[in-house]
């Protein structure tokens, strides 16, 4: 069993978030030594802007053009326009911490809600400069997919990303094992960067389904190709890892559904892990902020490792 199906195990009986970026990404640090290499270099990076930027942040908007690769074998999975819609919806609030469920955030937290400054906006060109919806279409007979990227390559029957220097590329498919999405880190190739979920967890509407169903695992996912972690710090449950940021709370691992407030790991208490916070694995509904810090890394990976994607957002 790999270390990410190791934190979870979904059942029909418990269908809990799984994200897969850390298995992708460990994969990457196996086979591929340019990336572990880049890897550094952009952790240099966002431990300096942790640093320099919490104290401010920066004030410039970032709009990002995003196309949406839609990958289906039933109609069910070729998941319409108004579904994509509500996701670009939710991006744009709870970036912007413009979401209503950010007053849910305790006390002693609410003034390390980040809003990132980031928007996001469906591509109106595509790679020729043809105008376009920012979706594509393409059937498949392959039923399911995983971890592997071959849904981001025509050939094996998925759909080939539009240049990742100037989108960021969404995949919509079924995944399987009960995995809800996943994202490569900035610093991987450009033929597989960018972002996958699971058509059952896009957006709010449609074949959107409970405790997923907010739009939530897009920006889980998002997060991680801004160069976050997940909160607990991906150490087996331990409580010696670290996210890299200063201001979460360090905890014992991943927390599930809808916890009450506090929940205690790692003698982090009163207030005990941020549970709430979009890099944990808590339902939907029970997760509504980035701090601070985690703003602080995206900036970071905004200003170096895809800086050539914010210089094209008007454009496209």
């Amino acid at each position: 069993m790999s270390d990410a199906q190791s934190y979870l195990r979904v059942t029909s009986a418990d269908y809990s978030r799984w994200c897969g970026a850390m298995e992708v990404h460990r994969r990457l640090l196996d086979l591929n030594p340019e990336y572990a290499e880049n890897r550094a270099l952009i952790e240099n990076t966002a431990f300096t802007y942790e640093q320099l930027e919490r104290v401010t942040g920066r004030q410039s908007l970032v709009d990002i053009p995003v196309v949406l690769h839609v990958v289906h074998s039933t109609p069910e999975q070729n998941v319409s326009d108004a579904q994509i819609q509500s996701q670009i919806e939710v991006l744009n609030q709870d970036f912007r911490a413009g979401n209503p469920d950010v007053n849910k955030v305790p006390a002693a937290w609410q003034d390390l809600v980040a809003d990132v400054r980031l928007q996001f906006h469906l591509a109106r060109t595509d790679p020729l400069g043809r105008p376009t919806s920012g979706i594509t279409r393409t059937q498949s007979s392959t039923p399911d997919w995983g971890t592997d990227d071959l849904v981001k390559f025509s050939l094996s029957g998925g759909r080939d990303a539009w240049p990742a220097d100037i989108y960021l590329n969404v995949w919509v498919c079924r995944l399987r094992r009960g995995l809800l999405g996943y994202a490569q880190f900035p610093g991987g190739a450009a033929s597989t960067d960018g972002v996958v979920v699971t058509d059952t967890a896009v957006g709010t509407t449609g074949t959107a389904k409970a405790p997923f169903d907010g739009g939530r695992t897009a920006v889980h996912e998002i997060g991680h190709w801004l160069n976050l972690r997940h909160i607990w710090g991906d150490d087996d449950e331990g409580c010696s890892g670290s996210d890299f940021v200063s201001d979460t709370p360090n905890q014992a691992g991943p927390n599930l559904g809808s916890p009450d407030f506090p929940q205690v790991t790692c003698g982090n208490g009163p207030n005990g892990d941020m549970f709430m916070n979009y890099m944990d694995y808590t339902d939907d509904a029970a997760m509504f902020m980035f701090t601070k810090g985690q703003a602080a890394r995206m900036d970071a990976t905004l200003d170096q490792a895809r800086q050539t994607l914010t210089r094209q957002a008007v454009a496209v």
